[in-house]
């Protein structure tokens, strides 16, 4: 019976962990952003880690997208239910269909991204931030750990002032010792030279307490 109810515990737990994306409950630990488990609840998605809590998530595919086809219907519905309300492919979905999957009163847009651009997936997030009842945004690529960590480590000086340094430092130790064309440090320091931080885009210490990491 202990054993049957401990079971019962670690269900209710995983199930927790995936349940509520849209929670923004003070940030995510450092454990959270860098761990190597995790598809969130979606079948086929990789290396699905939270980055702004509530606010965005990341995540690559099982194998890597070899087709360049992106997220299948089914993968985008199940987000959809999940209260996802944007995801973004970054920089490798030359095959994918784009477009706005609908599910009860929800809806995914799904679009592309280029991680030399950031300039609209900024935007993306700054809007669910500002509004809470819009569901999270998802970053993707195709393995999950350069052009998404890229997306993901340029949201964080953004929104939450970490300094370049300290967010490329993320990107590396995310990246899961995957290789890069022409050296890592040369590879995110060509995205980051893309990059500057938008005043415009600029959010409260109140807004920064409830999404940025612990």
């Amino acid at each position: 019976m202990r054993f049957l109810t401990s079971l019962m515990f670690i269900g209710v737990l995983a199930t927790a962990a995936n349940s509520d994306v849209t929670s923004r409950n003070g940030g995510p630990s450092n454990s959270q952003m860098l761990s190597k488990g995790g598809d969130g609840g979606v079948d086929g998605v990789a290396f699905f880690r939270p980055v702004l809590s509530g606010v965005l998530y990341r995540s690559g595919f099982k194998g890597g997208d070899k087709d360049r086809t992106g997220l299948s219907e089914g993968q985008r519905e199940t987000l959809c239910g999940e209260g996802f309300s944007t995801g973004f492919y970054a920089d490798f979905g030359k095959n994918t269909e784009y477009g706005r999957t609908s599910c009860g009163n929800g809806s995914f847009d799904y679009q592309s991204a280029r991680s030399s651009r950031p300039g609209a997936v900024m935007a993306s997030i700054h809007e669910v931030i500002e509004n809470p009842g819009k569901g999270p945004v998802l970053v993707h690529c195709m393995w999950g750990v350069h052009s998404s960590g890229a997306l993901s480590a340029m949201a964080l000086v953004q929104f939450c002032g970490w300094t370049e340094e300290r967010a490329k430092e993320y990107w590396n130790d995310a990246r899961n010792g995957a290789p890069c064309s022409g050296g890592c440090d040369q590879w995110i320091d060509t995205k980051f030279s893309n990059f500057s931080v938008d005043p415009k885009l600029k959010i409260s210490t109140e807004q920064q307490a409830a999404i940025c990491p612990k």
